[in-house]
C-alpha cells in the first residue's frame, strides 16, 4: 500500500483588510505580517488609506506584505468613494491593482437600481478583462430578506453562475445567507473560479462572516477540493471581528482562521502503484 503524500496548492492565503474593522487598513497590514499571512486584499472603503495607492505601497513595503487583491468599492457605504460612477470605480480599482502588483479585482454585481450599469455589466466586465492581465472576480451575493419577505437586490442576479463571466469569486458567508450549495456553486464555476473569500455562516438573514469552522458551510471540504484540483488563485480570510473585546482577541480569531485554512489546503493524496493519485 503506497504511503499518502501531501499536496499543497500554490494558492496564497491573504487577509482582507475588512477583517480588522473597525480598526484601520494600516492595522490590517501589521496584523497580516505578524500572523504570517501571505498578503492582503485591500477593501476600498471610507478609510482614506484604502483609497491611496502610494500609502498602500508604503505599507506593503514596510511590512513586507504584498497586496494580492483589490476589492472595488461596491458597498452601500462606498457609493461616493472613487466617484459615483461605477465604471470609474472599476477603472480605478484596476489601476490600483496594476500599480500595486495585485492579480485580482473583486467586484459585486450591480444593485438593481443601477439600471444602466446592470444592463451593460456582463459585457462591460468582459471588455475590461480583455484590456488587462488583472482578473475581475465577480462575487456571488444573496437575496435580501426581512422576516418572510425577500428582495432581489442585485442584477443581473445574485447567483453569478447564471451569467457568463471570465472569473468568479466565491464567498462562503454569502452562500450561507443565500442558502445555496457552495460545493455545487464551485462545480458550476469550474476553472473560472479564481478567488475565494473564506468565511462561515449559519444561514441567517444577515451576512455573518464567521471564522471558518464556526458555522455550517463546507469550508474544510471546499479547501480540500481546491488542493486536489491544484487551485492557484488566492484564498482570502474575510471575517467579522467587530465583536472582539480586544486586539488580542481579534488576532486570535484571525490566527485561528489562518491555521484552519492552511490545514485544509494540505490535502492528503494516496499514490496508487501503477496508477494516478487517489484522495
Amino acid at each position: 500500500m503506497a504511503e499518502p503524500v501531501v499536496r499543497i496548492p500554490d494558492a496564497k492565503v491573504a487577509l482582507s483588510t475588512a477583517s480588522v474593522y473597525p480598526e484601520s487598513t494600516a492595522t490590517a497590514f501589521e496584523v497580516a505580517a505578524r500572523l504570517g499571512y501571505d498578503g492582503v486584499e485591500v477593501m476600498v472603503w471610507t478609510d482614506p488609506v484604502s483609497q491611496d495607492i502610494e500609502a498602500l505601497r508604503r505599507l506593503s513595503d514596510y511590512h513586507q506584505i504584498p497586496v494580492l487583491a483589490i476589492h472595488a468599492p461596491c458597498l452601500l457605504i462606498t457609493q461616493r468613494v472613487w466617484s459615483t460612477d461605477p465604471w470609474t470605480k472599476l477603472q480605478r480599482a484596476q489601476s490600483a491593482a496594476e500599480k500595486l502588483g495585485a492579480s485580482t479585482v473583486v467586484v459585486h454585481p450591480p444593485f438593481r437600481w443601477q439600471r444602466q450599469y446592470a444592463r451593460d455589466f456582463v459585457t462591460g466586465i468582459w471588455r475590461m478583462a480583455d484590456e488587462t492581465d488583472v482578473r475581475f472576480g465577480v462575487e456571488n451575493m444573496y437575496p435580501w430578506r426581512y422576516r418572510d419577505r425577500e428582495m432581489l437586490a442585485y442584477a443581473p442576479d445574485w447567483d453569478v453562475t447564471k451569467d457568463d463571466y471570465r472569473h468568479f469569486t466565491i464567498d462562503l458567508s454569502h452562500t450561507a445567507t443565500a442558502r445555496s450549495d457552495a460545493m455545487e456553486m464551485i462545480g458550476l464555476m469550474g476553472d473560472r473560479l479564481g478567488h475565494v473569500h473564506l468565511a462561515d455562516g449559519n444561514g441567517s438573514n444577515k451576512d455573518e462572516h464567521l471564522v471558518p469552522g464556526r458555522g455550517t458551510q463546507p469550508c474544510a471540504e471546499l479547501l480540500e477540493r481546491l488542493a486536489l484540483t491544484g487551485f492557484d488563485g488566492h484564498v482570502v480570510i474575510e471575517v467579522n471581528t467587530r465583536r472582539a473585546m480586544s486586539g488580542v482577541e481579534r488576532e486570535a480569531d484571525l490566527a485561528e482562521a489562518l491555521a484552519f485554512t492552511r490545514l485544509h489546503l494540505a490535502s492528503a493524496v494516496r499514490v496508487v502503484p501503477g496508477g494516478g493519485p487517489r484522495p
